[in-house]
């Protein structure tokens, strides 16, 4: 028997906040990764948790000054990847990337070797400090921008964080999606409830930043899907700017103000 969600607004634990950071570092796979999202369905802390993490590693990405490698790196990745012995089924990519770079990097067996660490106490301050989790997303990291680089000749570095971060729930604070608005005044859309849409029908996005203006269009979607929202021309977005999706007729709504039921809202916030 299934155990029933828990209800809206109930905080995770450290277990499920690291399981959170590894999905969106992309550690887990297969059945994990496939339960872990029947989850975020059916519990609200858990997607609230998913979009921290995504703008947490956002931030990550964007430190990274980018890096033309020299072809001396790209002979050691080849000679690695032709050397390397048979790997088990479970083996990654990740792996690999772990692997390679602990051959080039360990220290000679002269070298001394410090005393371990003490174990730590516990908790989720402690989790939150554990190089486990980063090291993990690094691994994964790595592997992907050998993957990129051979396909493409270069690194690809992820995008800049956004500056804002709208959530947007239902009446009963189910988060349905997630708006990310970034520095260049471009701003996306990330569905996290798989809303059904009724034949005739459309889910658009509205933005209010005043009340003399009233709410403006920048989305219509026929399904939830990730796409990027027509901020041109709009004011810079500000803190608890408005953020909402209403239902409404295919071809968008018929008066330029919402006029369907508010499937969810949510106000702009400042990123950490």
């Amino acid at each position: 028997m299934s155990t029933p969600a828990p209800p809206a607004g109930t905080p995770i634990g450290p277990e499920d906040e690291m399981l959170a950071g590894e999905y969106v570092a992309g550690l887990l796979e297969g059945p994990a990764e496939a339960a872990f999202e029947a989850r975020l369905a059916a519990e609200p802390a858990l997607a609230a948790a998913v979009a921290r993490w995504r703008v947490r590693f956002a931030e990550i990405d964007a430190s990274a000054a980018p890096v033309v490698p020299d072809e001396a790196f790209w002979r050691r990745i080849e000679t690695a990847l032709a050397t390397a012995p048979d790997l088990p089924p479970q083996t990654t990519a990740a792996t690999v990337a772990v692997t390679s770079t602990a051959a080039t990097t360990a220290p000679p067996a002269s070298a001394p070797r410090t005393a371990p660490a003490p174990p730590r106490s516990g908790g989720l301050a402690d989790w939150w400090h554990s190089l486990t989790l980063w090291r993990g997303f690094a691994a994964v990291a790595t592997a992907a921008a050998i993957v990129l680089a051979f396909g493409l000749g270069r690194l690809v570095l992820a995008p800049p964080p956004p500056t804002y971060i709208a959530v947007l729930v239902t009446e009963t604070g189910e988060i349905g999606a997630v708006v990310n608005v970034f520095a260049d005044g471009t701003a996306e859309l990330l569905p996290l409830e798989n809303v059904p849409v009724p034949s005739g029908r459309a889910l658009e996005v509205w933005t209010k930043w005043s009340d003399e203006r009233g709410p403006v269009s920048i989305g219509l979607l026929d399904r939830p899907r990730t796409v990027r929202l027509s901020t041109g021309g709009l004011p810079e977005t500000r803190p608890e700017q408005l953020f909402e999706i209403t239902l409404e007729p295919a071809t968008g709504s018929p008066t330029g103000r919402p006029t369907g039921p508010i499937l969810f809202k949510g106000t702009a916030a400042t990123t950490l």
